[in-house]
């Protein structure tokens, strides 16, 4: 058996890149994780690590309306491995985090409280664009605490899928 699965909590380096094709969106963007140490007898030390994240179908597009630079997200997916010649005809390889799930954290810059947001494209949720599981957020900025729990409600009707 074998495992490719991807956690990644952590804030956007720059507004996503919206890339359209003839029946598929694309959305890439970095996403920053920061661990903070302390080595003996010294000081504090964050170290950040930039990632790729590469978004299709609706989680492209919710990228494209809800994802800006600083927005703090949880990504789920998978890592993909990829090479391309670049203008000189040099080898360049990159590592991307292809998203399954992604979830809004937090507040966005612009105050617009958007927490708890889960998004799927996934077989729980989004299948090649299948409409499943995508439940847009409010539209105003007054939410429930019900909504802001944390947990991931992109299924229609999740409460009702409990076993008790």
């Amino acid at each position: 058996m074998s495992f490719n699965k991807v956690i990644l909590v952590g804030n956007v380096g720059k507004d996503p890149d919206i890339r359209r094709f003839e029946n598929n969106i694309k959305a890439a963007f970095s996403l920053a994780t920061s661990e903070t140490y302390t080595p003996r007898g010294g000081e504090k030390v964050t170290q950040t690590e930039w990632h790729n994240i590469v978004a299709w179908r609706r989680l492209a597009e919710l990228a494209e309306n809800y994802i800006r630079k600083g927005s703090q997200i949880l990504v789920e997916g998978k890592l993909r491995y990829r090479s391309y010649d670049d203008r000189d005809g040099n080898k360049r390889y990159i590592v991307e985090v292809e998203a399954d799930v992604i979830q809004l954290l937090g507040r966005r810059p612009d105050s617009q409280n958007q927490q708890g947001q889960g998004y799927q494209n996934n077989s729980q949720g989004y299948q090649n664009g299948g409409q499943q599981g995508y439940n847009p957020p409010p539209s105003n900025s007054s939410t429930s605490t019900e909504e802001n729990s944390g947990e991931d409600l992109s299924t229609p009707d999740a409460a009702d899928d409990l076993p008790f």
